[in-house]
């Protein structure tokens, strides 16, 4: 009987061993959790976005004078153009005066800048084989002079930049009035030339702007922060100077449409910048 005894007990560990082994071998693999996607951990100011202008909500009106942001499209023997000249400014409260094609269209054609020697852009397509001026004027609220100055027309239709003279200063919270008036008759010095007209005044930035601004490692990133507080001038100005160094990077060729467009210049946003 013993040994029948030993002979079951036997049997029985080689039978369940291997059971316990398979029953181990049969556990269900874990599952491996899903990889979690990894934050973004850039800030806000450090992605890069098209600019896009907002209008300032102050001040509402820099003036009570509507503004013309484009020229006529013929006048003073000047000749026909596709596109008028153009300020390359913001233009809100459209009035549409006229529906002839030749009629400008006048509003509040106004813009900020922090800067005390601000570039003013324009669209011209007038050129240089023409017998025909151009001048450029800053008045003070009340009307003076404080710039004038004869500009050049480009060898081609174009953009080009006006910049002050080191010895015409805006000071901060001043509206100033600006024209940009070309001559093609100039045997008749009474005749109206073509011309746009805006005001532009100097601001100082708030502490917010400012600390966005100072984060920004990128141009680019600045010129964005300036559209979307207002600060037309400089946003412009930031890019137009980005396209003169980098004429061939796309992408700030974007951005500088994305801004024109925001404010309804999709006529002159792919217009080439002029010297």
């Amino acid at each position: 009987m013993k040994w029948m005894l030993t002979i079951a007990l036997i049997l029985s560990s080689v039978i369940y061993c291997p059971a316990k082994v398979t029953a181990q071998t049969q556990q269900p693999a874990t599952t491996k959790q899903p990889v979690q996607p990894t934050k973004d951990k850039t800030s806000p100011q450090q992605r890069t976005s098209r600019p896009v202008f907002v209008f300032p909500k102050t001040p509402t009106r820099l003036s009570p004078v509507s503004g013309r942001r484009a020229g006529m499209g013929s006048r003073d023997n000047c000749p026909t153009v596709p596109t008028a000249l153009t300020a390359l400014v913001p233009l809100r409260e459209e009035q549409k005066v006229s529906k002839q094609t030749d009629k400008p269209i006048l509003g509040i054609v106004e813009g900020l800048t922090t800067s005390e020697q601000p570039t003013f852009w324009f669209y011209v397509p007038y050129t240089n084989d023409l017998t025909a001026s151009a001048e450029f004027i800053l008045q003070d609220s009340a009307g003076n002079d404080i710039y004038r100055n004869a500009i050049a027309l480009p060898p081609k239709p174009g953009i080009i930049g006006v910049s002050l003279s080191s010895n015409a200063s805006l000071q901060v919270g001043k509206t100033y009035r600006w024209y940009l008036k070309v001559r093609c008759n100039q045997q008749q010095t009474a005749s109206v030339p073509i011309y746009v007209e805006g005001d532009i005044q100097r601001v100082n930035l708030d502490s917010r702007v400012v600390q966005q601004l100072e984060a920004a490692v990128d141009p680019r990133q600045k010129a964005t922060i300036y559209a979307a507080n207002g600060i037309w001038f400089d946003s412009l100005t930031m890019l137009a100077q980005m396209r003169q160094k980098n004429f061939n990077d796309a992408s700030v060729a974007e951005d500088w449409q994305s801004l024109l467009r925001s404010v309804n210049l999709d006529n002159i946003a792919t217009a080439p910048l002029v010297k």
